[in-house]
């Protein structure tokens, strides 16, 4: 009877396969619904805009008129255009010259915080601050101390008797890319110093107490430990901050709105301008979607660096 009973049993349920079907929809559908938030997130902030945006740069869209196809031309006018070359011109000057100086003294704080010293702690909290306050915040107090009429820095050197003249920081062509220059390197140094500090302390010690045995000095052991062991942290830092400065706004519009005679002028600060002070949604849409594929091409060599050093 007991055997009878359960072989009936077994032919009422469901099948194995059956029962592992369904509780594989049921988990399924519960993911789906988990990340329905975050897709449609997505598609309102990012895919949607995008759209917009491909279609805009396809028209002469401008503020009280209608939008009317146009092809490729705005992508064109934007090859022709002397402000946008100029600006990409000083883009490339100005993340040259920041990043690299930023991976050099990144490197150099990274060196000497590696040490031990009393304080060390605090020394390396600390030196977060200009990476952690608002860019806003700290180009505003920039612009007080390099403001031409009210320049702080301009007081001291002349009570210093260093100059006697004050120094057009953000009204010289020369002076402005510098003083922009000035203020991006000291906000990224210190992030860098820590990325690349977190890097040095995953080099064995061995290493270390293996040349320094063998005779080798502070120099030769940077030389031929540290650099090829920093080599991949390096490259994906440095291609890091070339996509983060391409991109660079905040600096050169609080500080010389672009000028003087366009020699801060970035193309970012291009974009807005044309969408928010002329109005040209549609070039200013063709000229952000070419900024896209700027970007995208070296988050592409970020991405494939990333995956052979892995």
């Amino acid at each position: 009877m007991a055997i009878a009973h359960a072989v009936r049993q077994s032919e009422l349920r469901p099948p194995l396969r059956n029962r592992l079907q369904a509780l594989h929809g049921r988990d399924a559908t519960q993911a789906y619904l988990m990340i329905a938030p975050a897709v449609l997130l997505l598609v309102v902030l990012v895919a949607y805009p995008f759209m917009l945006s491909l279609w805009l740069s396809m028209t002469n869209k401008s503020v009280g008129n209608p939008a009317e196809f146009v092809g490729l031309r705005n992508f064109t006018t934007q090859l022709d255009s002397q402000i946008f070359r100029q600006a990409f011109r000083n883009t490339i000057w100005y993340t040259a010259v920041t990043t690299v100086v930023k991976l050099v003294l990144g490197f150099a704080l990274a060196l000497l915080l590696n040490r031990e010293f009393r304080g060390r702690k605090f020394v390396r909290a600390a030196m977060l601050l200009p990476w952690i306050v608002p860019s806003v915040l700290s180009t505003m107090a920039w612009l007080w101390l390099l403001e031409s009429n009210l320049s702080s820095v301009n007081w001291a050197l002349k009570h210093a008797h260093i100059i006697r003249k004050s120094i057009p920081f953000l009204t010289d062509p020369g002076w402005a890319m510098a003083s922009v220059m000035t203020v991006n390197v000291w906000r990224g140094t210190p992030f860098l110093g820590i990325t690349i500090l977190a890097a040095l302390q995953t080099i064995p010690r061995e290493l270390y107490e293996a040349a320094e045995l063998d005779g080798a000095t502070p120099f030769q052991r940077i030389r031929a430990i540290t650099l090829p062991q920093m080599y991949p942290t390096m490259i994906m830092t440095f291609i890091l901050q070339v996509i983060a400065v391409v991109q660079i706004f905040t600096e050169p519009f609080l500080l010389t709105q672009g000028g003087p005679a366009n020699a801060t002028l970035t193309p970012v600060l291009v974009i807005y301008r044309k969408a928010f002070q002329d109005g040209d949604f549609g070039l200013a849409s063709a000229w952000s979607l070419s900024l896209i594929i700027v970007l995208s091409i070296f988050s592409a060599i970020y991405l494939r660096f990333t995956r052979r050093s892995v």
